[in-house]
């Protein structure tokens, strides 16, 4: 249901989003999580209830900026191109080629999070990179307007 919500509102302002959540998603919220505080169940379904009222000041802290998103699938998604090539990458043959494979598929995801085509931003920093000379770094980031320019 707050995921609903969520969605339902994700075009609002940010200030408008922000009384919305609080108008309807905090009464249900401290619902639940009294409801959770008056149980007394054990084994799994104790174990589920406990957990739920660890992360009560998590969730709703959601609450407090209507810019923080109630779910981590954005950041599942970003990291599991890094999850599936696990395995593969125990096998490197030095540090300093793993960390080489980190840092550009740090600089891909944060690309593409940017809406940057991975392809043509790679191409940018290879051509621009090696001319640089009294650019700041700054202006190569993915969030740069004249990558964003000439990277989409």
């Amino acid at each position: 249901m707050l995921l609903a919500l969520d969605k339902s509102l994700k075009d609002l302002s940010v200030i408008v989003r922000y009384e919305k959540r609080l108008e309807i998603a905090k009464p249900k919220l401290e619902e639940f999580f009294e409801w959770c505080g008056s149980l007394t169940e054990h084994g799994k379904l104790g174990t589920a209830i406990t957990y739920a009222l660890n992360q009560k000041d998590s969730t709703m802290n959601f609450l407090s900026d209507s810019r923080l998103l109630l779910s981590n699938n954005i950041a599942e998604h970003g990291i599991k191109s890094l999850v599936v090539g696990r395995k593969n990458w125990l096998f490197f043959q030095s540090f300093d080629g793993a960390h080489a494979v980190a840092s550009i598929l740090g600089l891909l995801e944060t690309a593409k999070i940017n809406g940057l085509h991975s392809r043509k931003y790679l191409d940018y920093l290879l051509t621009h990179l090696p001319n640089r000379q009294n650019t700041p770094l700054e202006a190569y980031l993915s969030w740069s307007p004249k990558v964003q320019l000439e990277s989409r």
